[in-house]
């Protein structure tokens, strides 16, 4: 399946595979810098290595150190921590510092954000062994990667996930279209409401994507949004869609994200003691 992008797409940057520590991090900074977020995936095993051999793995997590410890199961315990190792590298490069130096911590239902840098915005997802993070200074961002595979019918999931507009253009498609089509779908209204920091709280029959245009509609198939929006979907690894909703607040946001000009001293401090002492 090639990639599918909106006409929106240019304000995305293509997501960046990155198999490790060591970048590369130069397409995150690019990202950011043309167009004001960056996306990376990855896969658990690639990161795992450099997670259990880095003897600064309990600073680098912070307060996700004792959940780390105490996840007993091995599987569900290597993802967790090289999901969060993701996460830190890919703000950091965003903001030219010490992965350690920054402190992870979740709002009401599980979303990260770092804490004391509310001109950033982060997002996770992750299914099976990939891992994607988005990072976003104009605003919210919101990412979802599902596999390519996932067997999606429409004729159960019509009600629950499709508008009216929706319905409408999918079942003029062919069956095999519909399923592809319906799994784009899926994955960016999973992208717009963890942006929106709904999760499945925003019912999917309450806002919908022309899936010729691409843009946001409402229930009714007329325009959702102004071009505050921008949404894209790209398979990734051969295997994974992976899709990105990014908005734009209009406001004239910092080119120079690095932490020293966003982050203030007193607080930076603060942390840096908190985390010596642990």
């Amino acid at each position: 399946m090639p990639d599918q992008l909106t006409p929106d797409e240019p304000r995305i940057a293509p997501p960046v595979h990155v198999p490790g520590p060591d970048g590369p991090w130069d397409a995150v900074y690019r990202g950011l810098d043309q167009h004001g977020s960056a996306v990376v995936y990855t896969t658990w095993g690639e990161w795992l290595t450099a997670a259990l051999a880095d003897p600064a793995l309990r600073p680098l997590l912070g307060r996700d150190w004792q959940r780390y410890r105490n996840t007993a199961d091995a599987a569900i315990r290597y993802r967790f921590v090289t999901s969060r190792m993701v996460i830190k590298y890919t703000a950091a490069a965003a903001l030219r510092t010490d992965p350690a130096a920054l402190d992870l911590a979740y709002k009401l239902g599980g979303r990260p954000f770092i804490r004391g840098l509310d001109q950033i915005d982060v997002s996770l997802s992750h299914t099976d062994d990939v891992i994607a993070v988005g990072v976003s200074r104009t605003g919210r961002i919101g990412v979802d990667v599902e596999p390519a595979e996932r067997k999606m019918s429409f004729e159960l999931l019509r009600g629950h996930m499709c508008t009216p507009a929706e319905h409408d253009e999918l079942a003029r498609m062919s069956q095999d279209r519909q399923t592809s089509e319906l799994l784009r779908l899926w994955t960016l209204k999973e992208a717009y409401t963890k942006a929106l920091g709904q999760g499945l709280q925003l019912g999917f029959t309450e806002f919908g994507f022309g899936l010729e245009s691409g843009g946001l509609i409402a229930p009714d198939g007329t325009p959702a949004a102004h071009g505050e929006w921008a949404f894209a979907t790209h398979q990734v690894l051969g295997r994974y869609l992976l899709s990105t909703a990014c908005h734009d607040t209009g406001l004239d946001t910092a080119r120079d994200t690095a932490v020293h000009t966003m982050l203030d001293g007193a607080f930076m401090d603060a942390v840096e003691d908190a985390l010596a002492a642990g």
